[in-house]
């Protein structure tokens, strides 16, 4: 009974798990498909799963009406250096919280976490108006900054570094290592799938960031792809080809991001749980 009660689960757990992955790999699929076929068949009466003629004619058009190249270069730029410096401070922050003793140590995390109460939305104004101050308006430098501290990150790394035995540290510290050499050459690469991890959470999301660049962006050579595709849907009109076509481009790096480092996100998560 118990090994018919695990097979009926199981099943269960089988069908649930294709028809989540089939709704969710549907819309995509669909984008694809209206991507792959001419305008003329996007608004066609008659519902046609697979286009009826092929062709690469809405990513040409895209690539070559827009500033496609240019905005993907910028979330490129963008989405790595924030990846880089958020993964930086985090653990340095971490580090600090986790392993080091200082007055104030549990004032100043208890402040940092209160950031997971505070809505983005809410810093919008005062965000900008330091950056204006900066003279960071239209720059690499004015997108990146205030994204790159990240409650979320410190919080996971810290519990994580809670975790590893405080031998190693005395260990280290007794053989003359600093503090950063402690963390670099220690820490580090013990944490190594859980740094993976955060850093393409980081990257997919510094990626698909759009409120702040339309906030402190104005210049079409600034944009990234988030925000370039709002104009680019401006100047095509409603054409749902050519639409289906520069989101499949946006959404591409990400994607493809995620696809190649899908084992380390798994590890990473895996060893945050403590299920390994």
């Amino acid at each position: 009974m118990k090994r018919r009660s695990s097979i009926g689960w199981s099943a269960v757990a089988l069908v649930s798990a294709i028809t989540l992955a089939a709704l969710w790999v549907f819309p995509l699929l669909w984008a694809l498909s209206t991507a792959l076929r001419p305008e003329h068949e996007t608004v066609s009466s008659v519902f046609h799963f697979l286009p009826r003629t092929w062709t690469l004619e809405a990513f040409a058009k895209v690539l070559g009406a827009g500033n496609v190249p240019r905005w993907l270069f910028n979330s490129a730029v963008v989405a790595v250096l924030v990846t880089v410096l958020t993964m930086a401070l985090s653990l340095m922050a971490a580090y600090a919280f986790s392993q080091m003793r200082f007055r104030g140590r549990g004032w100043l995390f208890g402040l940092t976490m209160v950031a997971f109460l505070l809505p983005f939305e809410a810093l919008l104004v005062p965000l900008f108006r330091t950056m204006n101050q900066l003279g960071l308006i239209n720059s690499y430098a004015g997108i990146v900054l205030p994204q790159v501290v990240s409650p979320m990150v410190i919080y996971v790394f810290k519990q994580f570094f809670d975790a590893i035995p405080k031998d190693f540290r005395e260990a280290a510290v007794i053989d003359g290592a600093s503090p950063a050499r402690v963390l670099w050459s220690l820490y580090l690469p013990v944490s190594a799938n859980i740094v993976w991890a955060m850093a393409i959470v980081t990257f997919i999301g510094a990626w698909n960031n759009f409120l702040w660049p339309f906030i402190i962006v104005t210049s079409n050579d600034m944009m990234t792809i988030p925000l370039g595709l709002t104009q680019t849907y401006d100047a095509y009109g409603v054409r749902y080809a050519q639409l289906m076509a520069a989101a499949l481009l946006g959404a591409l790096p990400a994607g493809l991001a995620y696809v190649l480092f899908q084992r380390r996100v798994t590890q990473g998560f895996l060893a945050a749980s403590g299920l390994k």
